[in-house]
C-alpha cells in the first residue's frame, strides 16, 4: 500500500472511530440508566464496539491504540460474564477510558507517539472500580488468570468479528453512507454558488446586450431549475441532525450531576432536527455551557426540591425544532428559576440604571460580560457566569438567544439560529446609492415611512411598533459611522439581541436567497458585516449583521438602552385564541407572537386540557399541534366540531406533519387551516389567523 493510500485509510479510520466512540459513550450511559436485567445486551454492544476499534486500529498500524483497546476489552470481559454488576463507579471509569481511547486515536493521527503513563492511569482507575465492585482485575476469575477473558460461554461459541468489513457485491447497490471529507463538501457548495452567480450573469447579458428576457428562453429556464435543485441538494449535504452532539450533552449532564450529588433526568425531543454543520458546531460550546448551568445552578438539591413540593429528581430538557428558515434549540430545567430580585441587586451594585427596565430587559442583563448572580464560584458553571460567551456563540451563528424564567418552576434558554449560514433568505435594500442585504429572519417590518406612526423624544426620532418605541436613523449614515435622523423614506425595522431598531432606506429591492461568503482573513473584522456575495453584474453585495448594526447605531446615538418614552398603542386586532401544544417552547413562541399582535391568548399542553378550558370559556380560534399526549390535534378538532356550544370555533393546525395524507386527516376532522412548521413564519401565521377570524365574524 502506498503512503498516500495508508493516510487516506487512516483518515477514514479516524472518522469511523469518532462515530464509534460516540456510540460507546451513549451505550455506557444506557448501562447506568437501564434496568439490570437489560444490561447484558448493552454490555455485549460495548464489547463489540471496543473489539472493532481494536481490530481497525491494528489494520491501520496504530499499535498503541490497539493495545489500549485490548486492555479495556479484557476488563469488559468481567462485565460480560456477569461476574459483577455495573456500578456508577464502573461507569465513571469506562467513560474516562473512552475519553482516553479518543485521545490516543487523535494523537496517533497527529503522529504523536506520547507516553503510556496516562493510559495506564485510566486502566488503574478501571481496575479500582472493578475491585470496589467485588472483583479485582488483578485476581483470578473462576481459576483463570486476569489476562484471560471470562465470557460465560464455551470458547467454541465465540465468533470473532473481522477487523475490517467489506460490503459484498450483492449489497453494494443498497443505500448507505459514504464518508466524505468536510472540506470537499464545502468546496462543492462553493462551486455550486459560483455556478449560480455565473448563471445570473448570463441572464444579465441576455437582457442588456441582446434585449431578450431571460425567462423567455426555455434553455435558460431549464438551467435555472436544475441549478436551484443542485443548490438545494448541495446545501443538504451540509445538514446534520442535532443528535450528533446530544451524546456529549447527556454526558455533561451526567458528570455534573455525579459531581454535585444530584439526581437528574435527561430528556430530549426533536433530536432528528437538522441544521447546517457549521451552525451546530458553533452552538456546541454554548449548549454544553447551558446544560451544565442547568444542573449546577438551575436545579436545587433533592432535599430542597422535596421541601418545595417537587419530585426529588430534577430534569434537564433539550428540545430542538424547525420553524420556517430557523431552528430553535431550547435548554430548560424545572428548578427554582432565575431570581429577578437578585439580578436587580447585582445590576444596581454594578452601577446600572434599572429603574425603568421591564422584567424581560432585566433578564437580558445576565448576558453581560462578568455579570453573575451566583453567591459562590463553582468549577462546573455559574448561571450568569459565561452567559456572555453563550450569546457570543449564538450571534456568531447569526442567531439570537432568549431566556424565560418562572419563579419556582424553572428556566428556559432558547437559541434561535438560521438553518444554514451558506445561503440566507435576505431582504435587499438600497441606501445611499449602495445595495445591501439584510437577513430576512431579522426583519420585523418593511414599509413606507408614511404608514408608520412617528414621534420625537429628546431630539431623537422614534416610531411606534407593536406597542413599543423604536429609534430610527438612516442606514447609510450608520454604515458610514454617523447617525442622521432627518430624512424620510422607506423604513426597515430589524430585531437585535436586546431590542429593535428602525433604519431609513432609499427603496426596497426585493427578497432573494443569497449565497453568503466570509470575508478574507486580510480584511479586518467589521461588526456590521456578516458576509458578502457576488451580484450578477460582478459587484459585491454586503450582507449586514443586524445586531452589530443596532449596536453601532445605539453607540452613535450615545445610548445603550432605549427607554420607553410613550405609552403602548392599542392594536387593531382583537379576539381570544387558545394555543394547544405539548412543547413549552412552541406554546410560548406562539403566545408571544399572538399577544404582541393584540390577541387575548390562553394555552394548553394537550387536547384534554384544551377541551376543559373550552368548556369553561369559549374562544374565537384554536391553534393546535397534532402530536400530543392524551389527545392529539386531529381528535381535538373532531371533538370541537362535535360539541354544539363550541362547534363553530375556528381551528388552525400548526404541525411538523407535512404529508398529503396528514393534511387530509386534518381537513376531514374539521380544521379550517393547516400550516406546516417548516414553512412557519410570523407574518404567515398572523395572516392565517386574521383570515379565519374575519371569516367567522
Amino acid at each position: 500500500m502506498t503512503v498516500n493510500g495508508l493516510e487516506r485509510i487512516r483518515v477514514l479510520f479516524a472518522q469511523e472511530a469518532d462515530q464509534r466512540l460516540g456510540r460507546l459513550g451513549q451505550l455506557v450511559l444506557e448501562l447506568e440508566q437501564g434496568p439490570l436485567a437489560d444490561s447484558a445486551n448493552v454490555i455485549i454492544e460495548i464489547f463489540r464496539e471496543v473489539h472493532t476499534l481494536k481490530g481497525s486500529a491494528a489494520v491501520v498500524g496504530f499499535e498503541r491504540v490497539g493495545r489500549y483497546a485490548h486492555a479495556v476489552e479484557e476488563r469488559l470481559g468481567q462485565l460480560r460474564s456477569a461476574l459483577i454488576a455495573p456500578t456508577p463507579e464502573i461507569v465513571d471509569a469506562l467513560l474516562v477510558a473512552i475519553d482516553r481511547l479518543g485521545a490516543l486515536i487523535a494523537g496517533a493521527i497527529a503522529g504523536d507517539s506520547g507516553s503510556d503513563s496516562e493510559p495506564e492511569a485510566s486502566l488503574a482507575s478501571l481496575d479500582a472500580a472493578f475491585a470496589a465492585a467485588g472483583e479485582c482485575a488483578g485476581s483470578t476469575v473462576d481459576g483463570r488468570e486476569s489476562g484471560e477473558v471470562a465470557t460465560g460461554v464455551p470458547p467454541a461459541q465465540i465468533v470473532e468479528a473481522p477487523a475490517v468489513r467489506r460490503p459484498s457485491m450483492a449489497s453494494s447497490d443498497i443505500g448507505g453512507t459514504v464518508m466524505v471529507p468536510v472540506e470537499r463538501l464545502d468546496e462543492l457548495v462553493r462551486m455550486v454558488g459560483e455556478a449560480a452567480s455565473a448563471h445570473l450573469r448570463i441572464g444579465r447579458i441576455l437582457a442588456d446586450r441582446l434585449g431578450v428576457e431571460p425567462s423567455s428562453v426555455a434553455e435558460y429556464s431549464e438551467l435555472s431549475r436544475v441549478l436551484n435543485g443542485l443548490q438545494d441538494k448541495a446545501m443538504r449535504t451540509r445538514m446534520v441532525p442535532v443528535s450528533t452532539i446530544t451524546d456529549q450533552l447527556q454526558r455533561a449532564v451526567r458528570d455534573a450531576a455525579r459531581s454535585l450529588d444530584k439526581t437528574v433526568r435527561w430528556e430530549m425531543r426533536g433530536e432528528s432536527t437538522e441544521l447546517d454543520r457549521g451552525v451546530l458546531h458553533q452552538l456546541s460550546d454554548a449548549l454544553l455551557h447551558l446544560v451544565r448551568n442547568a444542573v449546577d445552578h438551575g436545579l436545587d438539591s433533592s432535599d430542597v426540591r422535596v421541601a418545595a413540593g417537587k419530585a426529588p429528581e430534577g430534569s434537564v430538557r433539550l428540545h430542538a425544532m424547525q420553524l420556517g428558515s430557523e431552528v430553535i434549540i431550547a435548554v430548560s430545567d424545572d428548578g427554582a428559576g432565575i431570581d429577578l430580585d437578585r439580578v436587580r441587586e447585582r445590576a444596581a451594585h454594578a452601577g446600572l440604571d434599572i429603574a425603568e427596565m421591564s422584567d424581560d430587559q432585566v433578564l437580558q442583563l445576565i448576558f453581560r460580560p462578568g455579570f453573575s448572580t451566583a453567591r459562590f464560584v463553582s468549577d462546573i458553571s455559574g448561571r450568569g457566569v459565561g452567559l456572555d460567551a453563550v450569546r457570543a456563540c449564538v450571534e456568531a451563528a447569526r442567531g439570537r438567544v432568549e431566556v424565560r424564567s418562572i419563579p419556582g418552576e424553572g428556566s428556559e434558554f432558547r437559541l434561535i439560529v438560521p438553518i444554514t449560514l451558506a445561503v440566507l433568505r435576505c431582504l435587499l435594500v438600497e441606501a445611499g446609492g449602495q445595495r445591501y442585504a439584510l437577513p430576512l429572519h431579522r426583519v420585523a417590518l418593511a414599509r413606507a415611512d408614511d404608514d408608520v406612526t412617528g414621534l420625537q423624544a429628546e431630539g431623537r426620532r422614534l416610531i411606534r411598533l407593536d406597542g413599543e418605541t423604536v429609534p430610527i436613523c438612516e442606514l447609510s449614515s450608520v454604515v458610514d459611522g454617523d447617525c442622521r435622523r432627518e430624512n424620510a423614506g422607506t423604513i426597515v425595522v430589524v430585531n437585535g439581541t436586546v431590542g429593535r431598531h428602525a433604519f431609513v432606506v432609499d427603496r426596497l429591492v426585493g427578497q432573494r436567497d443569497v449565497v453568503v461568503k466570509g470575508l478574507s482573513a486580510l480584511v479586518p473584522r467589521l461588526e456590521i458585516v456578516a458576509g458578502a456575495s457576488v451580484e450578477p453584474d460582478g459587484s459585491i453585495l454586503l450582507v449586514l449583521d443586524p445586531p452589530g448594526l443596532i449596536e453601532r447605531a445605539r453607540r452613535l446615538n450615545g445610548r445603550t438602552i432605549v427607554d420607553a418614552v410613550a405609552p403602548p398603542v392599542t392594536s387593531r386586532r382583537s379576539g381570544r385564541i387558545l394555543v394547544v401544544d405539548d412543547a413549552l417552547t412552541i406554546r410560548e413562541l406562539q403566545r408571544a407572537i399572538l399577544k404582541r399582535a393584540g390577541f387575548d391568548v390562553e394555552v394548553a399542553s394537550d387536547g384534554v386540557e384544551a377541551l376543559a378550558l373550552l368548556d369553561q370559556q369559549p374562544v374565537d380560534l384554536v391553534l393546535t399541534d397534532v402530536e400530543m399526549p392524551r389527545m392529539d390535534g386531529f381528535t381535538l378538532t373532531a371533538e370541537i366540531r362535535a360539541r354544539p356550544t363550541i362547534g363553530n370555533t375556528a381551528v388552525l393546525i400548526l404541525t411538523s406533519l407535512e404529508s398529503d395524507e396528514d393534511r387530509r386527516r386534518g381537513l376531514d376532522a374539521g380544521a379550517d387551516g393547516y400550516i406546516v412548521k417548516s414553512a412557519f413564519d410570523e407574518r404567515g401565521l398572523l395572516a392565517a389567523v386574521d383570515r379565519l377570524l374575519g371569516d367567522r365574524r
